[in-house]
């Protein structure tokens, strides 16, 4: 997957977790940290698809699985960080 996919994907992952975990409050890391977190989350995702099902992960363009992988991811990893920052 290319660069830019790797910035679509993770823009628009590392948004979708920030709305599930931060509810409409204010949050202030920006479109970059958005991007990073998105990123993040896709090479997150990524590996517990495969510890979990042994198979190579479906991140691979700009279509529905990646998207999917990289939210999941990107969801874990705020998860994370969350209990580490208490």
């Amino acid at each position: 997957m290319g660069l830019l996919a790797y910035i679509f994907i993770g823009l628009i992952a590392g948004a979708i977790a920030k709305a599930f975990f931060y509810r409409g409050r204010s949050e202030s890391s920006g479109i970059f940290g958005t991007i990073f977190l998105g990123v993040v989350g896709a090479v997150v995702g990524g590996w517990v698809w495969n510890l979990l099902l042994g198979a190579p992960s479906p991140i691979g363009g700009l279509d529905g699985y990646s998207l999917l992988v990289a939210s999941i991811g990107a969801c874990l990893t705020l998860g994370v960080l969350k209990l580490i920052r208490r």
